[in-house]
């Protein structure tokens, strides 16, 4: 089979590694990839919001799948537009993608299927905003309605706070807001669940915890995500019971009641409070670096399941897991996510020498000639599986080192929470 990957981050990154691994395949195109993803597949550059232009190479190259690794793509209705021109998707619709484009529907649903959520309010405008947040109790919640790449997030400790997250929403910030949710704010622990499903059978893959943070100790402005541990400390089997019968199930239902079937991965971010699940929000895709803490522990075939979920067989196939730990660590150029210089280069990537159950997974990088250089601001993703969290970060300290880039930071804490110094 020949598979396209859409994507250019470490997330499509590791997808494209687990894909290489199947011996189904004998081509993999990635739109347009990274400098890792050039290793091992072909990066084709084109205008990703040109859905013809995407398809007529999809024809030319004669793609049998197209695995769709960001949001934005769904939330566009990339797949809408491929299926009804017969060419086989991975990943949810557009009226699916919803639930990530617009975390207004989501809460709507919350509220009409009785999904465990914070309370919340929708407000239209600044002025019906600053004065619902008179009454509330601090800290609160305040969120950007759309897609805002996992920033468009304000916990507000006081009123000032709370104001100027308005006035910087409806400024546009985060693109242009018609409406804006404030939300109570929930005080437990967060964890990320994520399934996958065809719509009808729902399956587990994995649990994980992300540092969205950008400083040591949880704190300083929110990121992408600087690092993660899988699986979470959290779950339990009871407490999976809750996620899918409180949160998972009603949302499938409720989609499908508005008459569209969910087929794709769905991250479910979670607050867990005394034992109790409750949503904080859904993504239409994996979590990055989620997805490069989890893929590694996959024993199963990626390719089988991608096909099985887009023809609605998820139910036949078997999903077999590595039951060793696994840790991620995000190697981000310094001023990342403020300000931060690109296309520097990366040297002694030629030093690092990976062994069994190591990986490194490019993000932000991009090829010159026979160097590669840095092209956003998560630029590296090392990930190691082990027998115990301590030996993943301390492996991955090592390799780092090794590379030693001078114009890079990363948190050196990430997991401490299972992690006994």
């Amino acid at each position: 089979m020949i598979v396209g990957i859409i994507g250019s981050g470490g997330r499509e990154h590791s997808i494209c590694c687990a894909l290489n691994k199947s011996i189904k395949i004998e081509q993999i195109y990635c739109f347009p990839g990274n400098a890792g993803t050039s290793k091992i597949a072909k990066n084709i550059i084109l205008d990703l919001e040109d859905f013809n232009e995407l398809k007529k190479f999809i024809h030319s190259a004669k793609i049998d799948l197209i695995v769709v690794g960001p949001e934005k793509p769904l939330v566009d209705g990339i797949v809408d537009f491929l299926e009804k021109n017969n060419i086989k998707v991975f990943g949810p619709n557009k009226l699916a993608a919803q639930l990530e484009g617009s975390k207004i529907f989501t809460k709507n649903i919350c509220k009409k299927y009785n999904i465990p959520t914070a309370n919340f309010g929708v407000l239209k405008n600044s002025d019906e905003a600053n004065n619902f947040i008179k009454n509330m109790k601090y800290p609160l919640v305040i969120k950007a309605d759309g897609l805002a790449s996992g920033k468009g997030v304000y916990i507000c400790q006081n009123l000032i706070e709370a104001k100027t997250a308005i006035k910087e929403v409806f400024q546009g910030k985060f693109g242009v807001a018609k409406k804006i949710l404030i939300e109570e704010f929930l005080d437990g622990e967060e964890m990320s669940y994520f399934v996958i499903t065809d719509g009808r059978t729902i399956k587990n893959f994995g649990t994980a915890q992300d540092h969205k943070r950008v400083l040591e100790g949880d704190k300083g402005k929110n990121t992408g995500g600087m690092g993660a541990y899988s699986p979470s400390r959290l779950m339990n089997s009871e407490l999976e019971k809750k996620i899918l019968n409180k949160i998972i199930e009603p949302t499938i239902k409720g989609l499908r009641d508005i008459k569209t079937i969910y087929k794709g991965f769905l991250y479910v971010g979670l607050m867990i409070v005394n034992k109790e699940p409750f949503l904080i929000e859904y993504n239409v895709r994996m979590g990055d670096p989620e997805c490069q803490t989890i893929l590694p522990k996959l024993n199963s075939d990626l390719l089988d399941i991608f096909i099985a979920c887009c023809d609605g067989k998820l139910n036949d196939i078997e999903i077999k897991w590595d039951n060793k730990k696994s840790l991620c660590i995000v190697l981000c150029s310094k001023g990342y996510p403020d300000d931060f210089k690109k296309n520097l280069l990366i040297e002694n990537l030629v030093k690092i020498k990976l062994k069994e159950n190591e990986y490194c997974y490019h993000a932000g990088t991009k090829i010159n000639g026979q160097d590669t250089y840095s092209s956003g601001g998560r630029v590296l993703n090392f990930t190691c599986v082990s027998e115990n969290f301590k030996e993943c970060r301390e492996k991955i300290f090592k390799l780092i080192d090794t590379l030693n880039w001078r114009d890079g930071f990363f948190r050196k804490d990430i997991g401490y929470k299972v992690i006994k110094e």
